[in-house]
């Protein structure tokens, strides 16, 4: 038997003012858009915001439904959207920032396994890595080079 051992880094910031402008623009677009967040039954927003390599802006959040399986989580609203107004377009960065409706949330959320992989299908189809900065409420800000830093363990094209 072997054993591998599998790491990443991981930024760690203390306040937006520590971040590039660029950043902490993403970020502050995407803290603003949780208000547009439709979610009735959870109560928690989400809302993304991604950076393309033009230069434009696509924000998206998180979009509930009574069949909960019917829902979309933030980061694929941003996608979808970022591609469907920007076909042939990478994306460089995505800010994803949450807000609980019980608690304040004092650590940043990361996307879901869906996410993570949609996010990977990006990096994979434009051959560039997205830089992925996450943010509560409050607290620390993360930021990863790349979703195959948080999805190690991938499945992508190659695999079929």
């Amino acid at each position: 038997m072997k054993e591998r051992e599998l790491k990443f880094t991981l930024r760690v910031f203390t306040s937006l003012s520590e971040l590039l402008t660029e950043d902490a623009a993403l970020l502050s677009a995407s803290k603003n858009a949780l208000k547009d967040s439709y979610s009735p039954y959870s109560n928690f927003k989400v809302a993304a915001t991604v950076l393309l390599q033009n230069g434009e802006i696509v924000t998206g959040t998180n979009q509930e439904n009574a069949a909960f399986p019917v829902g979309i989580c933030a980061e694929g609203t941003a996608l979808s959207a970022a591609s469907a107004l920007y076909p042939n377009v990478g994306i460089k960065k995505i800010a994803i920032t949450a807000k609980s409706g019980t608690h304040v949330l004092n650590h940043p959320v990361a996307p879901c396994g869906v996410c993570r992989q949609r996010l990977l299908e990006y990096e994979t189809r434009f051959n560039s890595k997205i830089e992925i900065l996450l943010m509560g409420e409050e607290g620390e800000i993360y930021s990863v080079s790349s979703v195959k830093d948080i999805l190690p363990l991938n499945f992508s094209k190659e695999d079929l």
